[in-house]
């Protein structure tokens, strides 16, 4: 696996220019008018670059491409690819998903100074004002779809979410890069230790596939119904990572909301539901890996207007509060000996 966090490539990634972007793509052969807009990205870098076509389309949209470089280091080529290819997979059953666009076959390209780029058509789409019921259904059946198609092949490069990976390789981090202040490290260590112990034996026997990984309200959009956006956090998974995250609520209304998405899944897919077991621990390796991601990006001068109070006491006070409440959350859940 790569180092996911970067490399030297990163001072031409952070000074990305203009007439970089305007090269990458008429290197594929596209002419461009010159007008370019950054897109929001905390990420890696995303431009909506005109294209010069011979004649006017009938719809606008079609003039533009949406260009995303990725972030140097942090996947390599075949992680990159696999995520190309579940994309793929997905239009190829008629899944509505925003393909990257291919060139002589291929989806990724390097630009001039070695990064990594690919294009996509531009496509509209609007965010749900809420879940109704028929929303929900929609969305159920949408995810059994897309896991079906995960199911049937393997992401052998892509990062598996257990607590091996997005906890104790985070929480490893965090301590030897003194991210925590020396007053909080040692309470820190210990909530995240224990909620690792108590979780590793609910992920035994539990089936990993090829997931969206990070399918939260702001990835997905409506056009002629919900579809899903940025597969760039596609992970090996249990099916459930992408469940909660679309109802992560603990309340009456929003475990009601679960329901409701879960019954339209079995529509179209079997479920497992000893993986609801996982949610809590789950949320608590994404609040983990949060932490940990922000930590390797804070060079990057972005994040430091975005997160100003990080690495503060305040931060890590609320940070520690937080996974203190899931280790309780998932005790509960145990000694209970059921889910919701």
């Amino acid at each position: 696996m790569s180092n996911i966090w970067g490399d030297d490539k990163t001072s031409h990634f952070y000074s990305l220019s203009i007439d970089s972007v305007l090269n990458a793509i008429e290197s594929l052969g596209l002419k461009t008018t010159g007008r370019v807009i950054q897109l929001n990205s905390m990420e890696n870098r995303v431009y909506e670059v005109e294209i010069d076509l011979d004649i006017q389309p009938e719809n606008p949209s079609e003039k533009f491409k949406i260009i995303k470089f990725y972030r140097p280091g942090r996947w390599s080529k075949e992680q990159i690819l696999e995520e190309h290819e579940f994309i793929h997979d997905l239009v190829e059953y008629e899944l509505q998903a925003i393909a990257p666009l291919k060139f002589e076959g291929q989806s990724l390209f390097e630009d001039e100074n070695g990064l990594y780029f690919t294009l996509f058509d531009k496509k509209g789409g609007r965010a749900a004002d809420e879940w109704t019921t028929p929303l929900l259904e929609q969305m159920g059946r949408l995810l059994a779809r897309m896991h079906n198609i995960g199911e049937s092949k393997e992401a052998k490069h892509r990062l598996k979410l257990d607590v091996s990976t997005f906890g104790e390789s985070n929480l490893e981090y965090l301590l030897r890069s003194n991210t925590i202040p020396r007053e909080f490290q040692s309470r820190y260590e210990k909530v995240a230790l224990n909620i690792f112990k108590i979780s590793k034996p609910l992920f035994k026997d539990i089936k990993y596939i090829r997931v969206h990984g990070d399918c939260h309200h702001g990835n997905t959009l409506l056009n002629n119904g919900p579809f899903l956006i940025d597969f760039d956090d596609m992970l090996r998974a249990p099916s459930v990572q992408d469940i909660w995250m679309i109802t992560p609520g603990r309340d009456d209304y929003s475990l009601n909301q679960r329901d409701i998405l879960i019954d339209a899944y079995l529509e179209m897919r079997d479920f497992d539901f000893n993986e609801l077991k996982l949610i809590e621990t789950l949320r608590s390796l994404r609040i983990i890996h949060f932490t940990s991601w922000i930590a390797h990006r804070y060079e990057d001068d972005s994040f430091k207007r975005a997160f100003e109070n990080f690495k503060t006491s305040q931060y890590f006070e609320k940070e520690i509060y937080d996974l203190e409440q899931q280790l309780l959350f998932i005790k509960d859940d145990l000694n209970r000996g059921h889910i919701y």
